[in-house]
């Protein structure tokens, strides 16, 4: 499995820098982190499309090696969006939680050593669902899913 750590370090390198747009490997994952955060105003934009650009159409003719994920950053006033993303589970430590627990979490409370989620924050949880594998926690609970590891957060 690929680790979304290079991810979150990559988009917090991007904004810190004031760049306009970042290209990610292409997988799920990736895919399923930057739509989320597109969902929630981080992103402005997120499309597929090769090294060189984000073209839809170059997307379909390339090869796996090629494929990227390129994602629009947001500013407001001169301003990143996005203030910090962080790894909650780590590969030798992961963080998996039942309803109950997320609830907690999203309502203010510490559950397993993971601080809770603040103001305009939010937590992307990895579920055992095959039709909503990558979620936000709150979605999580409006879908009443029973389990999820939480991969990271992002305010």
């Amino acid at each position: 499995m690929v680790l979304p750590h290079n991810l979150c370090s990559h988009i917090q390198n991007a904004f810190r820098t004031r760049h306009q747009r970042i290209a990610v490997h292409h997988n799920t994952q990736n895919l399923a982190i930057l739509s989320i955060l597109l969902r929630n105003g981080f992103l402005s934009n997120v499309t597929r499309g090769t090294i060189k650009a984000p073209s839809p159409d170059d997307f379909l003719l390339a090869g796996d090696a090629e494929k990227r994920i390129w994602a629009e950053l947001k500013y407001r006033e001169d301003q990143p969006v996005l203030t910090g993303i962080e790894l909650v589970s780590k590969p030798n430590k992961p963080v998996f939680m039942d309803s109950n627990d997320i609830r907690r979490l999203c309502t203010g409370r510490h559950v397993q050593n993971v601080k809770p989620l603040r103001m305009g924050e939010i937590a992307i949880v990895k579920t055992q669902s095959r039709e909503h594998q990558w979620v936000e926690a709150r979605e999580a609970l409006e879908l009443r899913l029973p389990r999820g590891e939480v991969i990271c957060r992002a305010w």
